[in-house]
């Protein structure tokens, strides 16, 4: 590992610990309690198909593209952080927060975010109280794979307008937070049905409360995305260029 592998490694792992402080938190990420036994065992092996499919992925970026490794981890991070800047949300005992995830998936493509993703919520659960453990299938899908499947769709998307790089960035990131939130509030409310408008009314109740503070979080987090990935380009492009979003299947320059 070069110098400047073992820099970047270190400042992205720099950045996570210094979020590792224990908190009680009331978080988006659906907590224990709120949900069903049979839908946490629903959503939990709905994943299980992603998780395969983003280890495979990631075993064969270990064995043909060991310099990409680095960025890999530094996409968990990145994850990491974001996802567990929370905000207060307009409902007592809630807050919103960045997903992270956007980067990851344009340099990797959806697949390794449903493991990274995974890891990230274990370790959030366990030394944030941020979110939970029986909820932790719920979790990975809104935020590691139904995420990352949209923010991937509109950047392939924007590569075939041919729309400028960071607009594109911007796009996938913002747009692949705010769905992950539209799948969050159709969980909940398939588990907690509105008792005079069914799973659509209350899936309209919580869209409603989460958009007040998710949407202004989903500008910043494609803000922030579009800055990290020029930052990446600066320093680390060779490794950019052996990456799957960045051969020509992503947006333009």
């Amino acid at each position: 590992m070069s110098n400047r592998e073992q820099g970047m490694l270190t400042l992205s792992l720099a950045l996570a610990l210094a979020l590792c402080v224990p908190q009680s938190a009331a978080a988006m990420h659906i907590a224990e309690g709120y949900l069903p036994a049979g839908a946490c065992l629903f959503w939990g092996a709905l994943c299980l198909p992603f998780v395969a499919w983003g280890l495979m992925k990631i075993r064969r970026l270990a064995q043909n593209q060991k310099s990409v490794l680095v960025i890999l981890a530094m996409a968990g991070a990145y994850a990491f952080v974001l996802s567990a800047l929370k905000i207060p949300s307009v409902v007592s005992g809630s807050s919103s927060h960045p997903t992270g995830t956007g980067l990851g998936t344009i340099l990797f493509g959806p697949a390794p975010m449903a493991v990274l993703g995974l890891i990230v919520l274990v370790f959030q659960a366990l030394l944030l109280a941020h979110g939970g453990l029986t909820t932790l299938g719920a979790n990975t899908f809104s935020m590691a794979v139904a995420g990352p499947l949209v923010s991937w769709g509109v950047w392939r998307l924007c590569g075939v307008l041919h729309l400028n790089r960071r607009v594109a960035v911007f796009l996938a990131a913002a747009l692949g937070d705010l769905f992950t939130y539209c799948v969050t509030s159709l969980q909940l409310a398939l588990a907690h049905p509105s008792a005079t408008g069914g799973v659509a009314g209350a899936a309209v109740e919580f869209l409603g409360v989460f958009a007040l503070t998710q949407i202004p979080l989903a500008v910043i987090e494609g803000l922030v995305t579009a800055a990290a990935v020029l930052a990446l380009e600066q320093c680390a492009q060779p490794e950019l260029r052996l990456l799957e979003g960045w051969r020509g299947k992503g947006a333009g320059k």
